[in-house]
């Protein structure tokens, strides 16, 4: 075990390399480093999407129909029973009516029957499903993979530089409600990347939702990841559209602004876009006048590619931090 005098011999060595700026300083928040003890025993249960969760992070939808969806799908399951999180599916259009790679998306034995599952399907299946009369196949998804529900992702902008990408014919909202109608199982509603203006979160805010995810703008780019699949001429021309979108801050000050005004009728959030680490989530989390929880997609699937312990490591390391935010940190 190291002496006490070698821990002091290391402060003195290191001091000198350690020195921070004020440029340096996180400005997100008060640091308050009188008022709690050390955390123990992890952080307090809540409830949210009708579940009790340990942890108030979320696995964003993000991987559907590769190579490696079943074993990135089965690490991700594995932490979020292990460590009390919820999950969405990435799209599970590959097995809407096709069994073939049923097991990549079967979940519910991994995570268990406690934890939040939602499948995943796009805003161009559902408007497909509506004019072929045929969303009951939506309605057998979610009930043969036991899910809580359906995530529908709304991505017109991906859909419009995706080089076989589908064109919709109606507005989303519009398909959306639409949808609802006969549908009979809880919905969330989210973008992919590019985030939701203010218009199109007051208009969701209204619908019985079980709640919104924002994708924002600032994490994966699906509509510059088209741009660069597409080999045509002309696609540097679409460039400065893919810059364009919404924020997770800005879009959590849109809805503090809107149900100030409004009481909403969709109640809950999962704040993900650009979270890159448990104190972004914090902070906005904490900035949120809703219910919200922060998810995750790229820096998940980065671990989740590996062996599990790798993921777990990741994991166990966000809740050290979260319970240390939550401890000393208040926001500004």
């Amino acid at each position: 075990m190291e002496s006490l005098e070698t821990r002091k011999k290391d402060h003195i060595d290191l001091a000198f390399k350690s020195q921070t700026g004020r440029l340096e300083i996180d400005d997100r928040f008060h640091y308050e480093p009188m008022l709690a003890a050390h955390p123990s025993g992890g952080l307090a249960p809540f409830a949210f999407l009708g579940r009790a969760h340990k942890l108030p992070m979320w696995v964003s939808s993000m991987t559907g129909g590769t190579k490696l969806a079943g074993t990135i799908n089965r690490n991700l399951a594995r932490a979020c029973r292990e460590f009390g999180m919820g999950m969405g599916l990435g799209s599970c259009r590959i097995i809407l009516g096709d069994d073939t790679y049923f097991e990549d998306f079967n979940m519910r034995p991994v995570i268990g029957p406690d934890m939040p599952l939602w499948a995943n399907l796009g805003i161009a299946q559902i408007e497909e499903l509506l004019d072929q009369g045929k969303t009951q196949l939506a309605a057998e998804l979610v009930k043969k993979l036991q899910a809580d529900g359906l995530i529908i992702h709304v991505n017109p902008m991906q859909e419009w530089f995706q080089p076989e990408g589908d064109v919709l014919k109606y507005p989303p909202l519009e398909t959306i409600k639409r949808f609802m109608d006969g549908f009979d199982h809880p919905l969330i509603v989210k973008e992919v990347g590019q985030g939701i203006g203010p218009g199109s979160l007051k208009a969701l805010l209204q619908l019985p939702l079980q709640a919104i995810e924002f994708a924002a703008f600032g994490g994966t780019n699906f509509a510059r990841v088209e741009l660069l699949r597409d080999e045509r001429a002309d696609a540097a021309l679409f460039e400065p559209m893919s810059y364009i979108g919404e924020d997770a801050l800005s879009m959590v000050e849109s809805v503090n602004n809107i149900i100030a005004s409004e009481p909403p009728v969709c109640k809950e959030l999962i704040i993900s876009g650009g979270v890159k680490n448990f104190l972004d989530g914090y902070h906005l989390i904490q900035k949120s006048h809703l219910p919200a929880i922060y998810g995750m997609a790229s820096t998940f699937l980065k671990y989740a590619q590996e062996d599990y312990d790798q993921l777990h490591k990741f994991v166990e390391g966000q809740v050290r931090g979260l319970e240390m935010a939550y401890a000393y940190l208040t926001v500004k």
